[in-house]
């Protein structure tokens, strides 16, 4: 967390490459960390039905083959690792499924308190992107619309009221479009938290959009899988 808070207040630009471990062998795993954009500040890793195992194998591996800092993604608390140094603490405020907004994180605790983790509290909005996402899903929830500012806004500004350190605008894996320029700058001059936007940003001029409108972090994940970004 304190790397997010520093970047904010030298206007630092932070960037993370997502890792989904259902998707990569070892082998591939270590051919991508080799291709990391220069400017990569973090790993996330974590996907919406990824194993405890492979969640492992994967951190482990990146943890060998990098110095940067690992933030677990999760989409279960099953997929929580010791390996990690920190994980996200989500919770999914864009959907009304206890599930997601406190049963799995109820869950996670008995792991949690015994680990070194660095715990950060993130209020995760669903926003619509133009595809069912995996996130869809498993949570049985659906996104805000994007022409919805005010409610997300409103969503968001209840995650910094009820304690969460972190909002996380998500545009779901495999995006048609990324969360709007007018969206992320609402959002941001509402709130006081560190802002991170990811899901369906493929070019250099998206992702400078994003950091212009007032993201502090912009993860990628889907397009440097596939080789585009």
């Amino acid at each position: 967390m304190s790397t997010i808070k520093n970047a904010i207040t030298r206007d630092q630009h932070l960037f993370a490459i997502l890792f989904d471990p259902e998707n990569f062998t070892s082998e591939s795993l270590i051919n991508k960390l080799r291709k990391l954009p220069h400017h990569t500040t973090h790993i996330f890793v974590g996907g919406s039905t990824a194993t405890q195992a492979q969640t492992q194998e994967a951190v482990r591996i990146i943890k060998e083959n990098t110095q940067l800092p690992v933030i677990l993604f999760p989409g279960d608390y099953k997929h929580i690792t010791t390996e990690a140094d920190a994980v996200l603490f989500l919770s999914l405020l864009s959907g009304d499924n206890a599930e997601y907004l406190i049963h799995q994180q109820v869950k996670s605790v008995a792991v949690l308190k015994n680990t070194d983790l660095e715990i950060l509290p993130t209020g995760y909005l669903l926003i619509d992107g133009g595809v069912e996402t995996a996130v869809q899903r498993v949570s049985k929830t659906q996104p805000l619309l994007q022409d919805n500012i005010d409610l997300i806004v409103n969503t968001a500004l209840a995650g910094e009221y009820s304690g969460k350190q972190l909002i996380y605008l998500e545009a779901g894996s495999g995006a048609k479009f990324p969360v709007s320029v007018e969206i992320i700058k609402a959002v941001k001059n509402a709130i006081s938290i560190p802002l991170i936007v990811g899901g369906g940003i493929r070019t250099a001029n998206q992702l400078n959009d994003a950091y212009t409108a007032g993201a502090n972090l912009v993860v990628v994940g889907n397009a440097f899988e596939k080789g585009i970004y």
